[in-house]
């Protein structure tokens, strides 16, 4: 039985008066009957004793307040309070930080060290406070659509210097299945690229609700209809899907999409530290698989098991395919020095590829250099990240054409020959027979 000491003082009280009243004149603290007290209270017989000796006052235990020097949270409370300092309070977030880092308790004693150190976190200015607004959710049939967006991440480096990235989301309306990729940038070739691997991941939908983005549409005619932009409209009929506008700042219409970004940002990047935008990638695929598996309450369902049972049963399967290569391999012009510039970073192509362009695909670590007509891959690089240039091998002729005289030389000038090496321990010859050559 485990009552606080004012909840105890309360029963003991009340018990102690019901009996007063029973026993009348022969009732007397001294010679009380523990175990008619123990049954009434349910307290143990040696806590009854330890109260009657302190004439039935209850105290608090002598160790009350004390806590262990050394428990399951030393040695992490460094990383709880740098999260909490950059304004990370999900204690779902700090404790999956912890586990990466060999942490072996549970959530509840992150959750109480939380709450106790919210003097940590930053205060949050706010203007204006949000007025709130009610709509009605709506919901599509398995397959029918998708929703996807862009977010961007400022990055900082240790040189203290700072730059964006592009995080691309897609998501499933029915079930949430969810797809984050990071880009450099947002250009339209790294949206194609974003959507077909999202399309691999997820499968091909009826049509894709998205934002009036310029790499999407152009404009609008005079009767409200999308005017497509041209590589955006050919792309869609070579996969074989439609997309429908958003009406212009009107998030709550893809909302999904947009609680995805706030998501991923909140819950995958909070305190993340990578080292190359691949590696990035890589831990953005996983945390995707892991969400895909748990249950999620807004969808009422695990996602992967949902969008495979019924999805897929209507969205169709992405082959690949000649057209899609393109798509994957965009184009670029190479320099006069012999480089092409892809993703803020310059590669070297081989000197005897005698075209003005090529096409450029990274896969992962390794970065693939093709000609035009995507027959033969040209060269491959190491992608590191690195500013510097890469160079490739043969990016620079050999036996390159020397010129010769045409008319006779007339400049004429004056070598000297070289001094004899001193190696320095001439002053310790003091024959004069040493000899250096």
């Amino acid at each position: 039985m485990k009552e606080n000491d004012n909840d105890l003082t309360e029963i003991l009280t009340q018990v102690l008066n019901e009996m007063k009243e029973e026993l009348g004149d022969k009732f007397n603290l001294e010679t009380i009957n523990l175990a008619e007290v123990e049954r009434r209270t349910g307290l143990s017989r040696a806590k009854l004793r330890l109260i009657k000796k302190n004439n039935f006052v209850v105290k608090p235990h002598g160790l009350t307040g004390r806590h262990a020097p050394v428990t399951l949270l030393s040695g992490f409370t460094g990383i709880i309070d740098s999260l909490l300092r950059k304004g990370v309070t999900n204690s779902s977030v700090v404790f999956e930080r912890l586990k990466d880092n060999g942490f072996s308790g549970g959530k509840t004693i992150v959750k109480d060290y939380i709450s106790a150190h919210k003097e940590l976190v930053p205060a949050k200015r706010q203007v204006v406070a949000p007025q709130g607004n009610r709509g009605r959710r709506y919901q599509t049939p398995p397959g029918e659509s998708y929703q996807m967006d862009w977010g961007f991440v400022e990055v900082e480096t240790e040189n203290g210097k700072s730059y964006k990235v592009a995080c691309f989301a897609m998501i499933c309306h029915c079930c949430g299945h969810r797809y984050v990729e990071f880009f450099p940038n947002a250009r339209q070739e790294n949206l194609f690229i974003g959507m077909i691997h999202a399309f691999l991941y997820m499968g091909i939908p009826e049509y894709i609700l998205t934002d009036n983005m310029k790499s999407v549409v152009i404009r609008r005619d005079d009767e409200g209809r999308p005017i497509w932009q041209k590589d955006y409209e050919l792309f869609m009929g070579n996969l074989g899907f439609e997309t429908r506008l958003c009406k212009p700042r009107h998030p709550f219409t893809k909302g999904a999409v947009e609680r995805l970004v706030r998501f991923v940002k909140e819950n995958f990047l909070p305190g993340r530290i990578f080292t190359e935008l691949t590696d990035l990638n890589y831990e953005a695929i996983r945390w995707c698989d892991t969400q895909n598996s748990v249950y999620h309450r807004a969808v009422d369902c695990i996602p992967v098991q949902k969008h495979a049972a019924l999805c897929m049963q209507h969205a169709s399967v992405l082959e690949e395919t000649v057209e899609l290569s393109y798509y994957l391999c965009p184009e670029r012009r190479i320099s006069f020095d012999g480089f092409v510039n892809y993703e803020g970073r310059r590669f070297g192509v081989p000197y005897w590829y005698e075209q003005k362009t090529c096409r450029v695909k990274r896969d992962g670590y390794i970065l693939y250099i093709y000609d035009t007509a995507m027959t033969k891959v040209l060269t491959t690089h190491d992608v590191t990240w690195s500013r510097r240039d890469s160079f490739c091998k043969e990016q620079y002729a050999v036996n390159q054409p020397e010129e010769h005289p045409t008319a006779p030389v007339k400049a004429h000038i004056q070598q000297l020959d070289p001094k004899e090496y001193d190696p320095g321990f001439s002053r310790f010859d003091f024959e004069g027979v040493a000899q250096y050559e």
